[in-house]
Formats: structure tokens, sequence, C-alpha cells
């Protein structure tokens, strides 16, 4: 009889993914998670069948970590402003607190093993983020542009924004500001 699976075990396996993505890229051998997670490599398939599995799973953690981290604490009662001002803080913070599921979320985004299936439940995943997108750009010029394509826009802001906020953390406040007008301005 097989013992049941460990939500712990699991939870370890894809911070581990998370972690060594981030340093070894998309190629990084399963072995390796496996190793970082404190399982045997037998251990991780138990869990996850394949490879593309593990990265299709750790996408979907990364988005709905996410979204939960830029959502929490909007000031609903403000202006579409300040409560978009609030989600890119949270989305900032997020990025800066764990660089590696920043990192490994870039290259996710970029790799053939996300499943089609898998990008719509992110999107799912996201759709909060997504709606105050949504009521921000109504009136904008990116109002008819496919949400997709918005949110490509604002991730790579939001990626120039940290990268320059880690390369200068001293003047990182500012640069924060000044990624929320640039995305400020493409929306509204």
């Amino acid at each position: 009889m097989a013992r049941p699976k460990s939500e712990e075990r699991r939870a370890a396996i894809l911070a581990a993914a998370s972690r060594v993505i981030a340093s070894q890229g998309l190629s990084a051998p399963t072995a390796m998670i496996a190793k970082e997670a404190g399982v045997s490599n037998g251990s991780l398939f138990t869990y996850f069948e394949t490879k593309a599995v593990l990265l299709n799973a750790l996408y979907l953690e990364l988005k709905a970590d996410l979204s939960s981290a830029a959502l929490k604490g909007l000031p609903i009662d403000s202006d579409i402003r300040s409560q978009m001002l609030q989600l890119w803080r949270n989305w900032l913070r997020w990025t800066a607190a764990a660089p590696e599921k920043h990192k490994a979320m870039t290259q996710l985004l970029v790799s053939d093993d996300i499943t089609s299936d898998t990008r719509q439940a992110g999107m799912e995943a996201t759709a909060g983020m997504a709606a105050f997108i949504e009521r921000s750009r109504q009136h904008g010029p990116l109002r008819d542009a496919p949400l997709i394509f918005v949110g490509t826009l604002l991730s790579s802001i939001a990626n120039a924004t940290v990268d320059m906020m880690i390369a200068d953390p001293a003047n990182g406040e500012q640069h924060g500001m000044t990624g929320f007008d640039a995305i400020w301005r493409v929306l509204a």
C-alpha cells in the first residue's frame, strides 16, 4: 500500500524547484531539485510524474502566490489609482522579498513546457489582479488591447523596476514610484 502524499513534502519540492530554476535555469536536472528539497529523485516523481508536470505546478503556485500577495490589503474604498498603487507596491514587495520566485517565474513564462491549460489556469489565478488592471485601463490608450499584452507590458515594467531597485537599493522607493508612474501612464 502506498504511503499518502505529504503536503509539506510537495511544498518543499516546489520551493526547491523555484530556487534551483532561479539559479540554474529550466534545464536544471530533477535530481538537483530533489536534493535541494531533501527528498529522493524517486520521491520527487511520486509527487510530479514528469519534470513538465513539476514546472506546470510551480507556474501555478507562483501565479497564485503573487496574486495573493498583490491583492493583500487593497484600499477597497479608495479610487482606482490608489488601489493600483497598493497593488503595485505589493507586487514589488513580493518580487523583492522572494527574488528566486521572481526569477523562476520569469523563466517559466517563456517555457514551452507550460501548457495552454496551465497558462489559462494561471490567468484565472490572477483574475483579481486582472480586474484592477481592467478597471484602470477603461478609458486609457490600451483599453482595446488584449489583456495578455497589457499584462506583459506591466510585467516588463515591473521587471525593469525591480532590477533598478536591486541595483540601487538606496533609491528603491523612488524607482518603485517611477515604475508606477510609467504603468499608470500606460494604463490610464
